[in-house]
């Protein structure tokens, strides 16, 4: 679909959730291209704010330390899904969020009840004023962040496929070791008392296994499309 088209379509909220490796980014960015729509990492944001308790010297062992802080980083994302971009006091923090040193510490940086309620607020003000509307990517956005979304997608896979696809991924990533890396972190998000990662009663649910991800993205255009037919 041209994005012109797109633009006469009504505006709709697609909630993406997932645990890592299941296509979520690349399947969020590629729906959200073709159809004309806004996009969000979530978990850009909890890493940036992971990425400023780092940098600041946080304990990040004190869920007490990190509450005290929780509202002073000045967090920007760009929604552009051809060309997202986040910034944290306005540096570009687009590759250091990315590094081990962060992805090593943000499940006990977001399992923290005062970062969620910051980063849910920036999410959702982002979602409402997403005029086209917006796919919005992470682990608790159709239960948590917007329930009300139009249409909310949950992504599986095997964790062998995660494991595979991280370390493509993560250059030279030793498989066997990412496996074990992502199913800690499923535990610690789905463990967490707010807001877990879970799938949403509401939610369809896309086992990404033994799919490409153009199958992926096909899957879920088609049921945007089918939301926004039937708005």
């Amino acid at each position: 679909m041209e994005n012109g088209a797109a633009r006469t379509a009504p505006p709709v909220i697609v909630a993406i959730d997932g645990p890592s490796g299941t296509g979520k980014s690349s399947t969020s960015k590629a729906v959200a291209a073709q159809l004309g729509l806004s996009y969000l990492d979530t978990g850009a944001q909890y890493r940036a704010i992971t990425w400023w308790m780092v940098t600041n010297g946080i304990d990040i062992d004190d869920p007490t330390a990190i509450a005290a802080v929780a509202g002073k980083a000045e967090i920007v994302s760009g929604t552009d899904p051809a060309a997202p971009t986040i910034t944290v006091d306005g540096v570009d923090v687009a590759a250091a969020i990315r590094t081990q040193e962060v992805t090593g510490q943000v499940s006990a940086v977001s399992a923290v009840p005062e970062v969620r309620a910051r980063i849910t607020e920036l999410q959702r003000s982002l979602a409402s004023g997403a005029e086209d509307g917006i796919v919005v990517e992470g682990r608790d956005i159709g239960t948590t962040v917007l329930p009300d979304a139009d249409l909310k997608v949950f992504l599986t896979a095997s964790p062998e496929a995660r494991a595979a696809r991280r370390s493509g991924e993560l250059k030279g990533a030793d498989v066997a070791a990412t496996r074990e890396a992502l199913i800690k972190r499923d535990a610690a998000d789905s463990g967490r008392k707010t807001s877990p990662l879970a799938k949403a009663r509401d939610a369809v649910e896309v086992d990404t296994t033994d799919l490409t991800l153009a199958q992926v993205i096909e899957c879920v255009v088609t049921l945007v499309e089918e939301k926004r037919a039937a708005k």
